[in-house]
């Protein structure tokens, strides 16, 4: 079993891999606060290029105009006071404050009044998570996945662009596991269904998704058989019980200045999909010290289970001692 279906007689080696991703695709969105707006892949692609890894913003909260200086801070347990009896202290800030407190006791709407805070006003305010997701289209973007393997072992490298694949096809094909199961380029929803999840309930606070690679390869047989087989899974952990801290965004700003000199921002709060491109798999190769190797291990296991039989039989069974007068042949030394 292990010479044979292990390839026993086979040199293994790991692969080694590099990788590069291209998103494409363009969307249109009508809001009140931005008005119709195209998005191309430099504005939802961030950053354009990482390590085997690509994030595709599906969803954001975006504070316009912010500029420094003084403002309410958002409601809560701790920012909201009273003029009166002022619990707002100079110098405070938590780990949830978006700014140093003044110790001033200001009004937040006409209703409630928190803290003054030294920040970048207005502060931003993520209670309310836009649904659907912003980018809704984002499931019709494309990724297109450039994989180079090598073998350092037996020299023998290759790409997931196979050489049967030309310029016309790459242009048009879309993976699909039966029909086009070669084609590096994926429908950005697609991967997201084939792990088994649903791509416009992910886009909303995002997620972590893996698109694997892997290249088991036998190079005992023709360099064309040894092809990449592509699956998907999500990383991150959705489960309906633990609902804390869901999903995947982070911030970035964009500054630029003010016609009379100051410095203003928008801050994004983006929400989206990464994508990690993970790459594994084994090659193989006949080599006579392997062989050799397992052929004498194999010899050595058939003596090894010649004396344990023996001893089960011998010392175990129920007529051991029936066994013992077969086996040995006893004689008498007479003296001349």
């Amino acid at each position: 079993w292990v010479f044979l279906w292990q390839k026993g007689y086979q040199e293994t080696d790991s692969v080694v891999s590099s990788v590069t991703t291209k998103v494409k695709g363009v969307t249109l969105t009508n809001t009140s606060t931005l008005g119709a707006r195209i998005w191309d892949v430099a504005d939802y692609v961030i950053p354009p290029q990482g390590e085997n890894t690509v994030f595709v913003m599906t969803n954001v909260i975006l504070t316009l105009n912010q500029s420094q200086g003084r403002c309410p801070e958002l409601p809560d347990d701790k920012t909201e006071c009273q003029v009166k009896n002022n619990s707002c202290f100079p110098g405070y800030v938590s780990t949830h404050s978006n700014g140093i407190q003044t110790g001033e006791c200001v009004s937040y709407n006409s209703s409630i009044k928190t803290c003054e805070v030294l920040a970048w006003c207005p502060v931003e305010d993520d209670s309310h998570i836009p649904k659907p997701a912003f980018l809704q289209a984002a499931e019709n973007f494309t990724l297109l996945v450039k994989n180079n393997i090598w073998y350092r072992k037996f020299n023998f490298s290759k790409r997931n662009i196979l050489p049967t694949i030309n310029s016309t096809y790459l242009k048009d094909c879309i993976y699909d596991a039966h029909t086009d199961p070669f084609c590096p380029i994926f429908r950005l929803g697609q991967i997201v269904e084939a792990a088994g999840q649903d791509f416009q309930e992910m886009a909303v606070e995002g997620g972590v998704m893996a698109l694997q690679i892997n290249w088991d390869c036998n190079l005992d047989r023709a360099a064309s058989h040894c092809v990449p087989k592509y699956s998907f899974r999500r990383l991150d952990n959705k489960d309906t019980a633990h609902t804390v801290s869901p999903g995947y965004n982070f911030r970035f700003a964009k500054y630029y200045k003010n016609s009379d000199g100051t410095e203003s921002r928008t801050l994004v709060k983006a929400f989206g999909i990464r994508f990690h491109i993970v790459v594994f798999g084994k090659a193989g190769k006949f080599d006579v010290i392997p062989t050799m190797i397992n052929i004498g291990s194999g010899l050595a296991l058939f003596g090894v289970a010649t004396v344990l039989c023996d001893i089960v039989v011998l010392y175990c069974m129920k007529k051991r001692y029936y066994y013992r007068e077969k086996k040995y042949k006893y004689v008498e030394d007479y003296e001349l």
